[in-house]
Order: structure tokens, then sequence, then C-alpha cells
């Protein structure tokens, strides 16, 4: 088992009067040769974006991109004729596939918009572009890991053209669950978003991430109450 710590303080950020953005990975004018994948995992950002501040029409082409959304409403426009909001708890897909254009903006004058962007290198290149919207599955579950993203097709997950399971857990402290990649050769990304977790004996705050490799038990325990993310992908 191979285990790599990245904290929060060494992410790249981007700040623009609207916009604070932190970067797991490589991405815009933040370069860290070490940080430019793991595996099929491309990007990982976290974004606040304040009051009426957003994200212009802009491309995009295969890439699988999931947008988690934790506080506040964010307003989406796509040119595949998608047009709605997602709220907090929700999650959506977009398969940018051939290619597409889109936009994000906070539609609250008031309440900021807090969320992760996740970027997948799909297993196919120039698929149709799709998009798909599942409401509240970030609350839907408490004290346990519960999958909410995937490549195989199944009634509660979102699905995703990659052989990639997404997961979240929302724990009330001094609670403990496990984890186990699924298969051996995959890698598993923790990211907590919120609290402060146990993993595996190495202690993570908000912010943190581990990269994990090779198929172990993931044992994550809740010091306060905390969310984790938990992102399997193949390692190409």
């Amino acid at each position: 088992m191979s285990i790599e710590i990245i904290p929060s303080d060494q992410r790249g950020v981007t700040q623009l009067d609207w916009l604070e953005s932190k970067h797991s990975f490589s991405f815009g004018d933040y370069y860290d040769p070490k940080q430019i994948h793991f595996g099929s995992l491309r990007v990982l950002n976290e974004d606040r974006i304040h009051p009426g501040g957003g994200f212009g029409m802009h491309p995009h082409a295969n890439m699988e991109i999931v947008t988690l959304v934790f506080q506040g409403r964010l307003e989406h426009k796509d040119s595949i004729g998608n047009h709605g909001v997602i709220e907090a708890g929700d999650v959506q897909r977009m398969s940018a596939g051939s290619g597409l254009v889109h936009s994000e903006y906070n539609c609250s004058k008031m309440e900021g918009v807090h969320l992760l962007q996740v970027w997948i290198e799909p297993r196919e290149k120039d698929i149709a572009p799709s998009y798909e919207q599942k409401k509240g599955i970030l609350k839907s579950n408490k004290n346990q890991i519960v999958p909410i993203v995937s490549g195989a097709k199944e009634k509660n997950t979102i699905y995703i053209h990659q052989n990639s399971i997404f997961s979240f857990a929302l724990l009330d402290p001094g609670i403990s669950v496990s984890y186990e990649a699924f298969k051996k050769e995959n890698g598993t990304f923790i990211f907590v978003v919120g609290g402060e977790i146990n993993f595996n004996d190495i202690g993570l705050r908000n912010g943190d991430a581990a990269k994990v490799i090779g198929r172990q038990s993931i044992k994550l325990t809740a010091k306060k109450f905390s969310s984790c993310l938990l992102i399997e992908v193949p390692m190409r």
C-alpha cells in the first residue's frame, strides 16, 4: 500500500474578486510537476464563488466533469439545452465528449457557493455530450460511505463514462467507517470537505487529501462532524 498526503496549504490558489479556487492538481496558471493527475483523475478544484459571480460560457471536450455543491445555488446553462440550478446537496455530471460550452453562476445576491469540481478522463473519446443531476444525494445518508457516482449504471448513482466510483461520507463525531477499493489495481483519492478525520491513524483536516494505491481497507474516524469524498479511479 502506498499513501501520499497532500496538505490543504500545498494546493494551488486562484484568487479573483468573485472567486477563491484551490487546486489539488495543476490547473490554469498553477503548475506542480508532482501533481498533474492521479490515474484518470485530472482536476479537483474547491471553489468558493461570491454572490453574483461565476464562469461565463467556456468550452470543454473529452472530460467527465462532476460538480458537488455544499452551499448555495449554482445556475448552469449549456449548449445542449440544459438550464437549471444545482443546489446544496446536489451532484451534477456533465460529459463534454465531442464538445460543448457551458456557464456556471452563483444565482444568489446574498449567499456564497461552495463546491467541488472534479474532472475525470473518460474511457472513450468523442462520445455525444450529456448531462445528469441528482438532488440531495450528499445529504441522503449519514454515518456510512455512500456511492454517488459510478461507471456502472445503478439506480441511486450518477453514471460516469469511466470505471470510477465516487463515494461520500457524512460523519458524526466518533463514528468510524471503512472502505475497500473495488479493484486492487485502482487508486483511491480521499478529500476532506469539512471537519477533521483520522485516516488509518493519519490526521486529515478540511482541504487535506490522500492518494492511496493498492487494495486495502481504508478506515475513517471523524474527530468532529465531518464530510469526506473518496474517488476510486483506474491508474491508467
